[in-house]
């Protein structure tokens, strides 16, 4: 019996891969095993950074909370503390938003808690 090969889906799966690799540099862009390669290492580097980002913002919110709370005389654990003793219920990405764009309400945040 002959042999039997699939290669209308060997195909298929190297075409999905070299289109992946679409705007690399080189031989990442065209050659199959070094375009496999590229994608499978970008992959797990994206699945890497999408919990990264997470962490990331959360720090920057932080930072901007801390800093706006500092202008009104208190750290950043003092005003969290404060908020959730007032029963206070802001994430942390609300609360950067209202410090960066509008100070006026943030500071009515801070005179609530005092």
């Amino acid at each position: 019996m002959p042999r039997s090969v699939n290669s209308v889906a060997s195909r298929a799966r190297r075409k999905k891969i070299i289109k992946q690799a679409k705007g690399y540099f080189g031989r990442r862009k065209n050659v199959w095993t070094v375009a496999k390669n590229a994608v499978e290492k970008a992959l797990q580097y994206a699945y890497r950074d999408r919990k990264t980002k997470k962490r990331n913002f959360r720090s920057l919110w932080v930072m901007r909370i801390n800093a706006a709370a500092h202008e009104h005389g208190l750290s950043y654990n003092e005003f969290m503390f404060k908020l959730k003793s007032n029963n206070i219920s802001l994430n942390r990405k609300v609360l950067a938003d209202l410090a960066m764009n509008n100070p006026s309400a943030f500071e009515a945040i801070i005179k609530s808690l005092k």
